[in-house]
């Protein structure tokens, strides 16, 4: 991953940040020299002169240094940040572009804790390289410098010890690093759970399965708490071990000033430096444990940017909207990535003519769902191909494609907004006429007119405070409003009653009569008003026809019917 990329547009902040921070770390440096010299020199002598210049001295360096430590602060953290941002949004332009098997592949809560959760460690880290990776090297070299100016022998003592600070953080960095990556994957867990419990709330309160969720909860919780404190255990050994080191250290340096050898002044400047140089260390230490953590969370980030979707355009795709909706399947077959190579579609063949209504009918997981969602390319047919007005799926731009067509997916998901914002999902410059004379063939203009707020009346998050058959029908208005020339029917219709539903079907063959039609059903009552009905079970059409035909000649359509009888009567 190309960490500059992603700074664009904050180089100067970037840069900015990392000199503010010399000039802060400079004055620091100063300080310990400049107290020496008043100890030393000033004290001694009774020279107030020389004591007050000097502290004159220390204000200045002082107040430059806080200035260059909050400007410091201000451009790393405008530079991380904006960094955090730049990534965020390519990775959300990337997921945008994956089909749904590339995004089945990584879980919808794994891609939520990368896009968040991973997203802040990583500009975590770029905050504390941009203010500590300068700061440590001066501050350690700059401490190292002044110690030899003002003692080699407290110098040396510093120096024999820095190879086994080496060895302690190296030791303790390497056996911590792998535990981060389990943590993340701890993280994805416990999201996986709060998302499925939040957006199932009302099928746990209505199976009364509080407790069972709770136990759930709580498992992936612990297990989480459990790494993590595994993993900071391991790390906090790091600092107290630096504590020890310093401790030592000065203990040394005070033993060498017992001696006489060196002044007193010169002592103090040389503890503070020692001080200095191993807080450096530990702000090293700091990153380090960092860049393990961040390692981890790089990586599953990389995985979603160096993903590539298993549908996308081709070079000279073809830009030209559809004209006629005219459908032909081809089919082979088709299989899911994922799913080890077995063919869910086998030999479709099929063709639809322009403006047709087709019902397709089968019992569960046979393949319709499948089927018409080969139309907009959500997945690619493996063998064959699908046509439309004559040209494969493949060959068109997916933008072109998908704006020819409209969806209604099986479930009817709707936004927190207005009912206007949400049918103009499907037009976004649609104008109140055209919004309302989709919701007039989509069977909801009635109920809508008769709320106080009408279409500027809120839908809660995922259309909650409205029934579903009112979502339904909200979710075909949407559809309807940008005029498709195919139109996708995916079980839509399911909540509506026999009458709402006719009604519907006769306002789309009226007021659509030139868009292709197809509607996934279940009720054979849903076959008798259309042109066509397709039979799928198994994966394959075993039945094509008008309802009156398949009545007559179909065996499997024929059971569907009587097992519908003996469930409902005939009206």
């Amino acid at each position: 991953m190309n960490i500059f990329k992603y700074l664009k547009g904050n180089i100067k902040s970037a840069i900015l940040g990392p000199l503010f921070i010399i000039v802060d770390t400079a004055g620091m440096i100063s300080i310990p020299f400049l107290t020496s010299k008043i100890m030393d020199i000033g004290i001694p002598n009774g020279d107030k002169d020389y004591i007050i210049r000097m502290g004159i001295y220390m204000i200045i360096v002082s107040m430059i240094s806080m200035i260059g430590g909050f400007l410091a602060m201000y451009y790393s953290s405008k530079a991380a940040y904006g960094f955090g941002a730049n990534l965020r949004k390519d990775l959300i332009e990337k997921v945008q572009e994956f089909s749904f098997s590339n995004i089945n592949k990584f879980g919808t809560a794994s891609l939520i804790t990368r896009i968040t959760n991973d997203v802040e460690i990583l500009v975590q880290l770029v905050q504390m390289c941009l203010r500590m990776v300068i700061r440590t090297p001066v501050m350690l070299i700059g401490g190292i410098f002044m110690m030899i100016t003002m003692s080699p022998k407290v110098a040396l003592i510093f120096l024999a010890l820095i190879p086994l600070i080496a060895i302690v953080m190296g030791l303790i960095i390497k056996k911590g690093f792998p535990l981060f990556k389990v943590v993340q994957t701890s993280i994805d867990n416990v999201n996986n759970v709060i998302r499925e419990n939040l957006i199932g709330a009302r099928v746990v309160k209505s199976f009364v399965r509080q407790d069972y969720e709770n136990q759930r909860f709580d498992k992936v919780n612990t297990e989480l708490m459990d790494i993590t404190i595994k993993s900071y255990n391991i790390m906090i050994l790091l600092m107290p071990t630096l504590m020890l080191i310093m401790n030592l250290s000065i203990a040394a340096v005070l033993w060498i000033g017992a001696s006489g050898t060196i002044e007193v002044g010169a002592i103090s400047a040389s503890i503070t430096y020692m001080t200095m140089t191993l807080m450096s260390l530990m702000m090293l230490s700091m990153i380090f444990m960092n860049f393990s953590r961040a390692k981890a969370s790089t990586d599953r980030i990389s995985e979603i940017l160096n993903e590539i979707p298993d549908v996308d355009n081709k070079e000279n795709c073809i830009s030209k909207s559809i004209e006629k909706g005219e459908v032909e399947f081809d089919i082979d077959e088709f299989s899911f990535k994922d799913s080890k190579g077995e063919a869910i579609l086998n030999n479709i063949k099929c063709k639809v003519n322009s403006g047709e209504m087709v019902a397709i009918i089968g019992s569960t997981g046979t393949g319709k769902s499948t089927l018409v969602n080969l139309i907009p390319r959500f997945y690619d047919v493996t063998k064959g191909s699908v046509k439309i007005d004559g040209i494969d799926t493949r060959d068109y731009d997916m933008k072109t494609l998908r704006d020819s067509i409209g969806m209604v997916l099986q479930e009817n998901r709707l936004f927190s907004g207005t009912i206007m914002e949400n049918i103009r999902w499907g037009k976004k410059d649609a104008t109140l006429e055209e919004i309302k004379h989709a919701c007039q063939v989509a069977q909801i203009d009635e109920y809508i007119e008769s709320l106080p707020d009408k279409y500027e009346s809120w839908i809660e998050e995922r259309g909650s405070n409205f029934s579903g058959g009112q979502k339904q029908r909200l979710a075909i208005a949407r559809a309807l409003v940008k005029k498709p020339k195919i139109l996708i029917l995916d079980d839509s219709v399911s909540a509506l009653d026999s009458t709402t539903e006719l009604k519907l079907r006769t306002a789309l063959k009226t007021e659509f009569k030139n868009t292709t039609i197809f509607m996934i059903v279940q009720k054979i009552s849903s076959c008798k008003e259309v042109d066509r009905v397709l039979v799928i079970d198994d994966g394959t059409i075993v039945g094509n026809g008008t309802h009156a035909e398949l009545i007559e000649n179909n065996e499997i359509y024929k059971e569907i019917s009587e097992s519908q009888k003996e469930v409902m009567p005939e009206e």
